[in-house]
């Protein structure tokens, strides 16, 4: 009987002694803080916290209920991502009291609007300049045409910021992003809903100029590529840099429209036409040579 109870003895004897060497501590965060953590780690700002009002706009309520019509009553949550995205069009980013406001109107818990706004990348959780210029560096741009590189120096260059900054006067966001699904146009950049595409150095900087104009209200400056009054053959969009093409203004400044900057004007091969380029093969036509 004694040799059964005395390790049991010996165990709570001895057991007080062994606890305070196993002292255990525990982080919060185990690793370094990352620039990335700007995505799901929110600290109040004087522009972005919780006590600065935000509401819908008459027009916008009335697109609100237009989206929730989309939905069954009680799958309304679903409508959570394009209500985001209303509510950042018209704050300019999206912030706490936008999606404090998009949880109020699906009777949704916050931290469920907060966890979509952080997932995509889409939703700007800090504000961002009047064009937000969005340059793909994945595999199909920096090979294709003269190289994503190339593009992001000479955005770079020419305002002065780099990727992740914002221009003193607040006109222009540049960050770099993944795949934008244009590789074909390669390379391209985002700016606002807007894809330019085929882009060289020379017809980045017309770009960036032309905008620049249209934001100041002045004439576009001169220079290799740049949009000149003086200059009416160089035009915008699909022609920029030769003889024509579609007109686009903005405040009266004409700036390339939207697309490729190369002279295509879609995503045909540029070199013209190596495939399908004689008569079919078919029952009613037969070989010459047989």
């Amino acid at each position: 009987m004694a040799s059964k109870i005395t390790p049991f003895v010996f165990r709570s004897t001895f057991r007080p002694a062994r606890i305070p060497s196993r002292t255990q501590r525990r982080s919060f965060v185990a690793g370094s803080r990352l620039s990335s953590d700007a995505l799901n780690v929110h600290r109040d700002t004087p522009e972005n916290n919780a006590s600065i009002p935000f509401k819908f706009t008459e027009q916008n309520n009335k697109l609100v209920d237009e989206i929730l019509k989309r939905y069954p009553p009680q799958y309304k949550k679903a409508a959570v991502m394009p209500l985001l995205d209303l509510g950042q069009r018209q704050h300019g980013f999206c912030s706490l009291s936008v999606m404090n406001e998009v949880a109020k109107l699906l009777e949704m818990p916050p931290m469920r609007v907060y966890e979509v706004a952080t997932f995509y990348t889409m939703y700007n959780r800090s504000p961002v300049g009047k064009y937000h210029l969005q340059a793909c560096t994945t595999t199909p741009c920096q090979l294709g045409g003269c190289g994503s590189d190339a593009i992001v120096k000479t955005i770079s260059e020419h305002l002065g910021i780099k990727a992740g900054e914002t221009t003193k006067d607040g006109l222009f966001t540049f960050v770099e992003v993944e795949c934008l699904g244009a590789c074909v146009n390669a390379p391209m950049v985002q700016i606002n809903d807007d894809y330019y595409e085929d882009l060289t150095p020379e017809s980045t900087v017309a770009l960036l100029k032309a905008l620049q104009a249209s934001a100041k209200d002045l004439p576009a400056e001169g220079g290799k590529g740049a949009i000149t009054g003086e200059d009416k053959n160089v035009k915008s969009g699909a022609e920029v840099g030769k003889g024509g093409g579609r007109i686009y203004e903005i405040d009266g400044v004409p700036v390339p429209s939207p697309g490729p900057m190369s002279g295509r004007k879609t995503c045909e091969n540029i070199a013209g036409l190596t495939s399908l380029t004689s008569e079919p093969w078919g029952p009613e036509v037969f070989r010459e040579d047989l």
